[in-house]
């Protein structure tokens, strides 16, 4: 009889087959986009990520007859829960064979976990919270992810149902190439907005990202306050967020609106890196970083990741305004598409804006969860 067991990752070598495992899961799926190694131990680590300044985490692994068939994060983010007076234990990270036994061992651990912490509800996955990856994609296997965008097996959803988790939350992914109909109707509420209002545009610029990064927290964290699973960025994890990004962003991306002077909303792009990192295979050594600055200059596709506009603001037409900016400096700088994820399925305000400036929605992805009291 086969036996499946559970155990918590204590070493550096545990640390490496936890990281190293889904190799085994996507080695034959062409879409898959392996994660760089050296980035992910760094998120992973409690010294380095100020996100655990607010949050706890155990890794576990889970065999079957001493074979590795799983991995899983438990995760408390303590300001989630206090912000939205929860009591969730959030899995993430999540990777299993096509095994029931491995699911159900692997969620009823973190089950546990929580349980002893004081948590009544699993949810997840997040990976390690809901400024980071998270859900499972359910509809949209046909193409690799985007930046910063998760991929799994189709087999992982039936696997969460049999584990009695359902759905919590869908999110939406929007897709839009260059030419699209509603382009004059976009130009005529840009050149109104222009003409009736102060308003600004400028682009974020390296030498100043850190002064930005300030304003952008503000707008984020007041715009986005009443949705579901927002959490405020903490000061450390925004120039944490900065301090990587700096290397990477293409600054004509991301774009910071102003009325006469006073920060009132931003766009921010991210050039597809997948497009290279899916060449690298998770290592930047020792041909990873020429890889990258060879392929970088072949991406065509970018991510629209966040998108913030103060309350009193959203009725002025500046969503359009940003959202004009941002495509036609893509376009200048040769990106042929773009996502814009993710959205929640049940924002109708800012779906039906996507939906009126061309964009398509062309995958879904799910939150799970269930009461564990």
């Amino acid at each position: 009889m086969e036996k499946t067991s559970v155990v918590r990752v204590n070493s550096k070598r545990d640390l490496r087959k936890f990281i190293h495992f889904p190799w085994r899961i996507y080695k034959n799926d062409p879409h898959w986009v392996p994660p760089l190694i050296l980035d992910l131990k760094e998120r992973l680590s409690r010294d380095k990520n100020p996100f655990f300044e607010h949050a706890k985490m155990d890794l576990f692994l889970a065999y079957k007859n001493d074979r590795l068939t799983g991995r899983i994060a438990a995760i408390m983010d303590e300001n989630h829960n206090q912000f939205h007076d929860e009591k969730i234990v959030f899995f993430g990270l999540y990777e299993s064979l096509n095994d029931l036994d491995t699911a159900k061992i692997l969620l009823d651990k973190v089950a546990e976990w929580g349980r002893e912490r004081g948590m009544d509800t699993l949810r997840g996955p997040v990976n390690l919270s809901m400024n980071d990856e998270c859900a499972f994609l359910v509809e949209g296997f046909d193409s690799p992810p985007v930046i910063m965008m998760p991929y799994n097996p189709p087999y992982y959803l039936e696997l969460m149902e049999k584990c009695g988790l359902r759905k919590a939350k869908d999110l939406l992914a929007f897709i839009m190439t260059k030419d699209h109909p509603t382009a004059e109707k976009v130009h005529q509420i840009v050149e109104k907005t222009k003409s009736e209002t102060n308003i600004t545009l400028r682009n974020l610029k390296r030498k100043t990202a850190d002064q930005d990064a300030e304003k952008i927290k503000f707008i984020y964290n007041e715009a986005w306050e009443k949705n579901w699973g927002f959490v405020p960025w903490t000061e450390k994890e925004m120039s944490y967020m900065v301090k990587k990004l700096k290397m990477v962003a293409d600054y004509s991306l991301v774009i910071l609106a102003e009325d006469r002077g006073k920060p009132v909303g931003f766009i921010f792009g991210m050039p597809n890196l997948n497009e290279v990192f899916k060449k690298m295979n998770g290592r930047l050594l020792p041909f990873g970083i020429l890889k990258f600055f060879l392929y970088r200059k072949k991406i065509k596709g970018m991510r629209g990741i966040v998108f913030g506009v103060l309350n009193e603001y959203r009725l002025t037409g500046l969503s359009y305004l940003l959202y004009s900016e941002l495509e036609k400096n893509a376009q200048v700088r040769g990106y042929e598409w773009a996502e814009t994820s993710w959205q929640l399925e049940d924002n109708e305000a800012i779906n039906r804006f996507i939906a009126s400036t061309g964009g398509k929605v062309y995958k879904k992805y799910r939150i799970y969860e269930k009461r564990i009291v």
